[in-house]
């Protein structure tokens, strides 16, 4: 769109147009040639044809224009013949040889392995990868270990270039250090040309296992298996007769220790042995039909010198593999390492055994008659993990029963509480009337009503309304268990029933209240739980309450009197009854009074 096609409008929805005009809508080609090479152009127009603003000439160019000397027609300019980086250098590789040593972790023939490979770095666009050549039946992944691409050099973002390669140099890329030690006489003769000095190549070291591979195997090594008629010897005689251990596998670690019966069976046909787990029901174990299959079980292993690094000291190692062959062992498990009453070592497992069957015991009085196969009592392990559990301080966030679900528990669960406490006591409380203890004027007329729930335990406050006292009434605290003053955090002791008398004082969360009166309730459920609550709480309920409640009978009395004298049509019946109560008004003596005067007047 032009610059004046919508001019003066801004630039929102409803107040742009399309251009009528635009006929074309391609982008200009950027892409050319210049002496046979592919090369790109800066667009001089934009979608729809419209030219470009140009970039203003610098003052140097300006300059450079005004006093540049014209040539003649003739006269042909010398420029540089363009070559392109990437046509320069096409085809042009450097090719190092080198190798890299790789970590035998559990192999008692070699310790680790040499292993050569080529780097090829590509000068086009300093992008490098690295080759192992193939060797047949090695059992190795071999060939195209990185992919071509530009290697990173540190962790700051650069990369190698052909300037940071050398020979007997080592090059880290991706965790593995690869040893430069050689390479072909085309990078020989551009490092040179280049002004980089070469270092002297190096021997590829010989592997380990190649060599031990090349050497002829001892005859002392060679595997030499028993006669035949040894086998079947121990087939036609031995076959079925398999001798049965009871025993438990003991697991021990730094927490906790665990037994668990086993049967151990040894086959006396090819001296192998099993073990097998006594699964209990309810035990929460899974059923696992065997716990070491049967195979012969090696008891003693060769030990083999291994030289040290100063080719000085000479100490002994246990070979250690994945799997053991027979020149390997010097001894294997046999019928005499089994006694009752003691451990047996079985593949890195502790079995300790303390029974057997009926033939086990002939077998071993014919065979072994100095072993004594009594059957022993079981050992009682002493659990580690049952340990006093430390609880942590209080932190201060929700309740102390709350936060305290989260030490017993990965996923807290809701604190227990006192089901047939809160069906008895549900929608029970007792209610006092409490005023603040404060310094201040402007709080001595303030009335709470202060709520003890009997199903929870716990205190709400409630103020009550005053007119023109300019605070708002209503909900002063919620419920919640209020503790005493002196507790502490870990330990709260919470108030109760028999903490509440009249004219001691509550301390709520820095507010302190003084209990002034009480309901008629709170004095009857205290007398009908008399041997809970202390005589002097009851004491001071009785003297408040129950003055209350003698005003009461006797309001109700002059009430009834009053009403049986109004029916009569007499008022000067109720003067003796008014003159008996004293400092008590009641609606119906007011009546009397006014009544009174009035008879007089007239």
């Amino acid at each position: 769109m032009s610059t004046e096609w919508n001019n003066g409008l801004p630039f929102i929805p409803g107040y742009t147009f399309r251009d009528l005009a635009k006929t074309a809508f391609h982008r200009s080609q950027t892409l050319g040639y210049k002496n046979g090479f592919a090369l790109s152009y800066r667009p001089s127009v934009v979608i729809g044809k419209e030219v470009l603003a140009a970039e203003p000439l610098t003052h140097h160019e300006i300059d450079k224009l005004c006093f540049e000397t014209p040539y003649a027609v003739y006269d042909k300019p010398e420029y540089e013949e363009f070559i392109p980086a990437h046509v320069a250098l096409d085809k042009k590789v450097l090719r190092f040889y080198g190798h890299f040593k790789e970590e035998i972790l559990h192999s008692p023939a070699e310790s680790y392995r040499v292993r050569p490979v080529t780097i090829y770095y590509y000068l086009e666009d300093d992008s490098m990868c690295i080759i192992e050549p193939s060797v047949v039946n090695s059992g190795l992944p071999q060939g195209k270990r990185i992919k071509r691409q530009r290697l990173p050099k540190n962790e700051f973002g650069n990369y190698y270039n052909w300037k940071d390669l050398n020979l007997a140099m080592d090059l880290e890329v991706y965790g593995t250090t690869y040893r430069i030690s050689d390479c072909d006489l085309f990078t020989k003769e551009f490092m040179e040309s280049e002004g980089i000095v070469l270092n002297e190549p190096e021997n590829t070291p010989e592997d380990p296992y190649i060599k031990r591979r090349s050497i002829k195997p001892n005859q002392e090594h060679i595997n030499k298996s028993p006669a035949k008629f040894e086998k079947l010897y121990r087939f036609l005689h031995m076959d079925s007769m398999v001798l049965r251990f009871y025993g438990q596998w003991v697991e021990c670690d730094a927490y906790q220790s665990h037994t668990w019966p086993v049967i151990i069976y040894y086959y006396l046909v090819d001296d192998t042995v099993d073990v097998r787990e006594a699964h209990q029901r309810n035990s929460g174990r899974d059923p696992f039909p065997l716990f070491i299959s049967r195979q012969r079980i090696p008891k003693k292993v060769k030990e083999v010198l291994k030289k040290c690094s100063n080719n000085e000291l000479l100490h002994k190692m246990k070979i250690i593999v994945m799997e053991i062959s027979d020149d390997l062992v010097e001894e294997y498990i046999s019928p005499k390492d089994f006694q009752l009453g003691q451990k047996i070592k079985l593949l890195s497992h502790h079995f300790f055994l303390y029974d057997c069957d009926g033939f086990t015991r002939e077998y071993y009085q014919k065979n072994y008659p100095d072993m004594d196969m009594k059957a022993v009592e079981i050992p009682k392990m002493e659990d580690k993990s049952k340990k006093a559990q430390v609880i942590p301080p209080y932190n201060g966030f929700g309740s102390l029963e709350d936060s305290l679900q989260n030490c017993y528990s990965l996923i807290p669960e809701p604190p227990k509480q006192n089901i047939l406490k809160r069906l008895v006591n549900s929608n029970k409380k007792l209610r006092y009337v409490a005023k603040l203890d404060s310094p201040y004027p402007e709080d001595r007329d303030r009335r709470f009503i202060l709520s003890y729930h009997l199903d929870t335990d716990m205190i709400s406050i409630y103020e009550t309304p005053r007119r023109n006292s300019g605070i708002i009434s209503g909900k002063f605290l919620a419920k919640c268990q209020v503790a005493k003053p002196g507790s502490t955090v870990d330990n709260p002791v919470y108030y109760t029933p028999a903490d509440l008398v009249i004219g001691a004082t509550v301390e709520v969360f820095s507010h302190r209240f003084i209990l002034i009166n009480a309901d008629l309730y709170v004095l009857k459920y205290l007398e009908s739980n008399s041997d809970q609550v202390p005589s002097q709480t009851l004491e001071s309920l009785k003297q408040t309450v129950g003055a209350e409640k003698e005003k009461t009978l006797i309001r109700d009395e002059v009430t009834i009197e009053a009403r049986k004298c109004a029916t009569s049509g007499g008022f000067e019946l109720l003067c003796p009854l008014r003159d008996s109560i004293i400092g008590f008004k009641h609606p119906v003596l007011m009546m009397t009074d006014w009544q009174g005067d009035r008879g007089r007047k007239v």
